[in-house]
């Protein structure tokens, strides 16, 4: 398919950039993890097939549109593929299917070029996800270097600590705009995140999102000063002293460890 003909495909209020450059599309096959034949492949956003076609190399895939119009060309760009099962096409928002704490009914590891608009939101789901086992995403480069960022850094911010406290993140490497179809107006870039044997609940996660939530409310501010918008600052003196964390500290100098002695005391 011509360049000008995938320009005209893409639909703005999708997020729709397609990704069309073989090397980055090599290199993503290469950063995903080897990994027990039990564990499904998943992709959000099937696109014009590029990724999906890649990935049918590691086995079995099932991905996900929601740009009904693009379903007759993947049907026949993947025909064979789909006929013999090892494609399995979902046809919707992911975030309608996607309701409860799980996508899927068994293990699964996500590889997707995510929509920018999203991205955010999907990312946290599959973090709290108990049958994810971790993701390769595209992202925009500024998402990509929050969820991967380490306590003291400028950038370590509520997902840093959300991803740090299922397993470990890493930036992989950058894409330019003129990777893409149409090119975006911004820099995008790939990371890992592989997560431990035995990362903490759905419902702990849920908890431990409400605490950062309010602890990075305005990052500018002190530790003190932002939790004390949703609890008593007698209670958060009292904790930040049992924990040796000076109430002057901002929110981005107090690590996932502390983050979670916290919302234990609290």
């Amino acid at each position: 398919m011509k360049a000008v003909e995938k320009q005209n495909l893409a639909k703005k209020h999708f997020g729709q950039n397609f990704l069309q450059d073989e090397s980055v599309l090599e290199a993503i096959i290469q950063s995903i993890p080897k990994m027990n034949k039990e564990i499904e492949l998943i992709e959000i956003g099937a696109g014009l097939g590029d990724l999906t076609n890649k990935l049918l190399s590691l086995g079995n895939i099932t991905t996900y549109e929601v740009d009904k119009d693009l379903i007759p060309y993947l049907q026949e760009r993947l025909k064979g593929a789909l006929e013999c099962g090892r494609l399995s096409l979902e046809i919707g928002d992911v975030l309608e299917i996607w309701k409860g704490e799980s996508l899927r009914k068994k293990d699964y590891f996500l590889v997707s070029n995510l929509p920018y608009y999203i991205a955010t939101l999907l990312i946290i789901k599959t973090i709290k996800d108990p049958l994810s086992k971790g993701c390769v995403v595209m992202t925009q480069k500024e998402v990509a270097q929050k969820f991967c960022a380490q306590c003291g850094g400028s950038d370590f911010s509520a997902l840093s600590v959300l991803v740090q406290s299922v397993g470990e993140a890493t930036l992989l490497f950058d894409v330019p705009p003129s990777a893409f179809v149409p090119p975006p107006k911004v820099t995008s870039s790939v990371f890992l995140l592989q997560k431990m044997a035995n990362p903490p609940s759905f419902k702990d996660l849920e908890h431990l999102e409400s605490l950062l939530k309010v602890a990075f409310g305005a990052p500018r501010k002190t530790i003190l000063n932002n939790l004390s918008k949703a609890y008593p600052k007698q209670e958060i003196m009292d904790a930040l002293e049992s924990l040796q964390i000076a109430p002057s500290k901002r929110p981005h100098e107090i690590d996932t460890t502390n983050y979670h002695r916290l919302l234990k005391i609290l």
